[in-house]
């Protein structure tokens, strides 16, 4: 036959775990908390370098185009003396011009694509250890409030 215990020991022993829940979930909130950080500050600093490749890209595309237009001014000067020759070169600097303008976006394009892989990771990872995390929180308070057999 079973013996009761008394009734502050069985408050005693209710308020102690319950406390030890509330300590538990706590920790997990934490931890979570943290991996959410985490993930956070890797979407930044990966925005960040992103936002750099793009800003560097753009400005070599600045130049570029500066440099298009300068020649073709200065093509537009010797006109007079051999036309064909100035629109030909015109058109071959056209065509450059345009090849370059897709590298850059494709470049861009590649840029933006392995960030974004990149992001995909981060999260997965985080989505896992807060899984995680809420498992091995499961687990505990399971086995803090499963009654003791005797």
């Amino acid at each position: 036959m079973a013996t009761a215990l008394p009734t502050v020991e069985t408050f005693e022993l209710f308020a102690n775990r319950a406390v030890e829940g509330l300590s538990l979930v706590a920790d997990a909130n934490q931890k979570v908390l943290r991996q959410l950080v985490d993930l956070t500050t890797t979407t930044a600093a990966e925005g960040v370098g992103v936002y750099a490749a793009l800003q560097s890209s753009t400005l070599g595309a600045v130049k570029s185009g500066q440099s298009f237009v300068l020649a073709q001014a200065t093509r537009f000067q010797s006109l007079p003396k051999d036309p064909v020759v100035s629109y030909q070169r015109a058109v071959l600097d056209g065509v450059e011009g345009a090849q370059t303008a897709f590298k850059l976006i494709e470049t861009s394009a590649e840029t933006v694509t392995r960030s974004a892989e990149r992001l995909q990771a981060s999260a997965d990872r985080a989505t896992k250890d807060i899984q995680g995390t809420w498992v091995a929180l499961g687990a505990s308070l399971k086995a803090l409030y499963t009654p003791e057999q005797a």
